[in-house]
């Protein structure tokens, strides 16, 4: 975008001079959609000697560019009618003589790549210091006063050798000319700038003494270049040495020419002869070390993991192909492992995100401390790291390498004084038994992670064929219950719940059965943990909702009108943002009572988001609905939260009962979960009751309330409404707040 000299030249014959002699103040067009941080940049530069114009959409920024002659454009990228790169594009097209300093809030390498590749003169990320900004406008608008004056000065030293020093000297190019022995015979002052030496200095001084060790071989060919016209027209980068005390080495393009001499030889007998001698050379060297140093950190954030610092997909996929190629030569083995953090997601709901990028920064720090010299560790994205292992000797080697990522995680990890503990699920894949490309062996290596995760998680796992049946059943089994919503395929199954001073039904818990058309009947736990992943858990959940609705107008069509009806929640569809709304709507839909409704939650469900949660809970506090703690004293939560949310019931989980061995046993769990509703005055239910032993124990121990195979088990609807008939109809109500249906999903 910075014009040639000859560019320069046309525009000051039509004016474009102006502000280099001194007619006008540079003008610059401060272009953002954002009022408040336009008006804070206009008051930056107002007193800066600058005549300033604003925009804040990009035809605004347009429009002016057409109508006025700018020195600069202060340019955010994100407008709202267009982006700062099609202002840019509009300029190159237009070839309008002016500068851009691109600022934007942009993040990603992409914004900065293709501004620079525009032709900006400097990128600046918000927020930048207002140092920073001052000082890259003042550097610009230098730049382009010495340009303009370099220009000028260009077309008239044709006419005048004063003018021509001043354009050399001026320059922000080193200017030199060497000898046939290549020493130096001028150079401007601009040398003593960048490098530190005078021209006295260097006058006489063999150009080696700049260069570059390393570039001294390169430098030998570009110096003597004895080529004329534009064949000698190229540029070569080289590394000069700085002597200015600040211990750096630059890079400079060099653009060489050479010089030739032609001379008329004596008069002599056999006539006059011209004789062309080898003269010299006269070359620009342009200082582009900060751009070099530019392009180096935009190439290694392209490459590499913000975060991390390590390694991204792309280099990752890249050095695990150079790999592949050379185990194919050498016909040795390499390893692919594929790792995904156990309970990184609790840490950051519970945390938040800012802790949980500390997490995964020392998790980075714990695995590269483990790997060999020579493989890599790269971030995928997420929590989910990956790994190529090289010229494996055999599986034992990625065995002892998981084995050390398991060992090094298992040691708790400080956040700010929180203590926090995980695992991780490591799937590994061999080349080339286990795939022989790069896609293959990665997702290989990623359904031998998730099997781990399907076996308990914390621990690591070879790939074998027999994974990817069932990773492909696994899809079959998703797109079998997708069809199963559509089809009328699930059905609500009821395990009754009684009363054992009585021996009565009081309720029941719903379960959800799916009628597989190949499979038979299958249990929630075999399809709802695939229904969490894939996202279907809210549609299931909007129709277990109104298949409950349904089931109780019948319950109450046959005489079980005072029974209570309670949703099991999936912590989805608790979070999205209609389910009060869905509720409501369904009741007033099948004409049921709120009062007939028991909203029940899990502990964790507290703790993802307490607040949002309390406000759901107490809008349909509000509207009628109770709400009852599943799977008590299993979860993480304080018991702050049975005074925080508004709970009536607590279900003292099945893992508990089935620790009961001996009814004249102790188990001071069971005992303080039951201490608890007792004191505050809580509905009791315990779930999993299957021995006599155990629920005497309960009984005896002030538990009432029961349900498990000792007593029923899952019944469908016409089974579970003729149980209640043979009863009596109605079941007798308890001394609490009355019978309870529970439905879990």
């Amino acid at each position: 975008m910075n014009p040639t000299p000859a560019n320069v030249i046309s525009a000051l014959s039509q004016g474009a001079a102006r502000t280099m002699e001194g007619d006008s103040l540079p003008r610059l067009l401060l272009v953002d959609d954002e009022p408040r941080l336009l008006a804070s940049l206009y008051e930056l530069l107002r007193d800066k000697d600058y005549e300033l114009v604003t925009a804040t959409t990009g035809a605004e920024a347009v429009a002016q560019l057409t109508r006025i002659r700018f020195d600069l454009v202060l340019l955010d990228l994100r407008l709202p009618d267009m982006s700062g790169h099609q202002i840019m594009d509009f300029i190159n097209e237009r070839s309008i003589d002016c500068d851009v300093i691109v600022m934007s809030g942009d993040v990603g390498i992409e914004a900065a790549i293709g501004a620079l590749k525009r032709g900006a003169y400097d990128y600046l990320r918000k927020p930048y210091s207002r140092e920073e900004l001052l000082k890259t406008v003042a550097n610009c608008i230098k730049q382009r006063r010495l340009a303009v004056a370099h220009a000028r000065m260009a077309a008239q030293l044709e006419t005048s050798e004063k003018m021509y020093r001043y354009l050399v000297d001026s320059s922000p190019d080193i200017i030199y000319t060497l000898n046939h022995e290549g020493k130096f015979t001028f150079v401007n002052d601009r040398a003593y700038q960048l490098l530190g030496l005078t021209r006295e200095e260097l006058i006489g001084k063999h150009y080696s003494i700049l260069v570059h060790e390393e570039d001294l071989e390169r430098a030998r060919y570009v110096f003597n270049e004895r080529r004329v016209d534009e064949r000698a027209s190229r540029n070569v980068e080289l590394r000069l040495k700085c002597f200015n005390g600040n211990g750096l080495d630059r890079t400079f393009n060099n653009t060489l020419m050479t010089i030739s001499l032609n001379s008329i030889g004596m008069h002599v007998a056999d006539g006059d002869v011209t004789k062309h001698e080898f003269f010299g050379t006269y070359g620009v060297a342009r200082d582009i070390t900060d751009r070099k140093r530019a392009e180096e950190v935009i190439s290694y954030q392209a490459y590499h993991d913000i975060l991390t610092d390590l390694p991204n997909r792309m280099l990752f996929k890249d050095r695990l192909g150079l790999a592949v190629i050379q185990a194919k030569r050498k016909l040795t083995e390499l390893a692919v492992m594929f790792i995904d953090l156990d309970r990184f997601k609790l840490v950051n709901d519970t945390l938040g995100h800012v802790k949980g990028d500390e997490l995964l920064q020392q998790v980075a720090i714990r695995l590269k401390d483990c790997l060999r010299r020579g493989d890599t560790l790269a971030r995928q994205g997420g929590d989910e790291f990956t790994i190529v292992l090289p010229e494996l000797r055999d599986r034992d080697d990625a065995r002892t390498i998981a084995d050390k990522f398991l060992e090094c995680l298992h040691k708790p990890f400080d956040l700010d004084g929180h203590e926090v503990h995980i695992s991780a699920s490591i799937g590994i894949a061999v080349y080339p038994s286990d795939g022989e490309t790069i896609d293959e062996l990665l997702r290989h290596a990623d359904i031998a992670m998730y099997q781990v995760k399907a076996q308990g998680k914390n621990g690591h796992s070879f790939y074998h064929e027999a994974m990817l049946d069932m990773s492909h059943q696994k899809i079959q089994l998703e797109q079998a219950l997708r069809k199963a919503l559509e089809q009328n395929e699930l059905e609500m199954y009821y395990q009754p719940q009684i009363d054992v001073a009585t021996g009565r039904i009081i309720g029941a818990e719903g379960l959800m059965r799916w009628n597989h058309p190949t499979r038979g009947l299958l249990t929630a736990g075999e399809f709802l943990p695939f229904a969490e992943e894939n996202g279907l858990m809210l549609p299931i959940s909007d129709w277990m909702l109104g298949a409950l609705c349904r089931d109780l107008l019948m319950w109450n069509a046959n005489g079980g009108g005072d029974l209570r009806l309670s949703l099991n929640l999936s912590p989805q569809y608790l979070d999205r943002g209609d389910f009060f709304e869905k509720m409501r709507g369904a009741l007033v839909r099948y004409g049921i009572s709120p009062a007939q409704i028991e909203v029940e939650i899990t502990e964790n469900i507290c703790i993802r988001n307490p607040q949002y949660a309390m406000e759901q809970l107490n809008k349909l506090g509000q509207l009628g609905v109770s709400v009852a703690i599943d799977d008590f004293g299993t979860g993480y939560s304080s018991l702050s939260y049975l005074h925080r949310f508004p709970v009536h019931t607590i279900k003292i989980d099945q893992s508990f009962v089935k620790e009961i061995g001996d009814e004249n046993g102790h188990y001071p769990v069971i005992l303080a979960i039951i201490s608890i509703a007792r004191g505050l005055g809580l509905n009791l239910i315990a779930e999993g009751v299957e021995t006599d032993v155990q629920a005497r124990y309960l009984q005896a121990n002030g538990c009432t309330t029961m349900q498990g195979y000792h007593y029923y088990r899952p019944v469908s609807l016409t089974s579970f409404i003729g149980v209640l008939q043979e009863q009596g109809g109605t079941p007798q109500e308890d001394s609490g707040d009355g019978p309870r249906l529970a439905i879990q999903a």
